[in-house]
């Protein structure tokens, strides 16, 4: 029976190094890309682009823009200045897209369920948490067995560089 993975690829630093990593490791790795109205939509097509060159098995790019329709953050709406800092003294971020990782996460599992994967991977990282709740790891865990539960079906949300920094994603990326 081969391995099979799902990875939530934005076409980023982070969901590369996860690509890449998953491609040593996987016999099938599936790629799904959200559309949910964000402003690096130039992402989606670096991710088409990344996918196909380093041999994903599939690529899908869903559209989720319910998500961006839903979501009042600076990543969703031109009118919300993206800030280079979170001075405004809020307890989240204007970049945090609520329920963002919840929504994704839920997708690429229901898809995982489908094509017979037993793990989901994701570029969350708790050492470069930025305030966003959904990316710690106690969120995941949480959301994996709930995950778990809901479908009846034993599946794995894989985090591998959610206690890595910036420059060991690096270094895990050049392996």
């Amino acid at each position: 029976m081969s391995k099979k993975a799902v990875v939530v690829f934005s076409g980023g630093q982070d969901s590369t190094t996860c690509l890449i990593q998953a491609l040593t490791r996987y016999d099938e790795v599936h790629c799904i890309t959200f559309d949910y109205g964000q402003r690096h939509v130039a992402e989606i097509e670096v991710a088409q682009q990344l996918a196909k060159q380093l041999g994903a098995t599939v690529h899908k790019v869903m559209d989720v823009s319910l998500l961006g329709e839903l979501a009042i953050s600076s990543l969703t709406r031109d009118n919300i200045p993206v800030p280079t800092v979170n001075s405004s003294g809020e307890s989240l971020p204007s970049m945090f897209v609520p329920g963002r990782n919840i929504l994704l996460l839920t997708l690429a599992s229901i898809y995982a369920y489908q094509v017979k994967a037993e793990t989901v991977i994701t570029g969350v990282c708790e050492t470069d948490f930025s305030g966003y709740p959904d990316c710690r790891d106690e969120f995941v865990k949480a959301l994996n067995k709930a995950l778990e539960l809901g479908m009846e079906y034993k599946l794995h949300l894989d985090t591998p560089l959610m206690w890595l920094n910036k420059a060991e994603t690096w270094a895990l990326a050049d392996y």
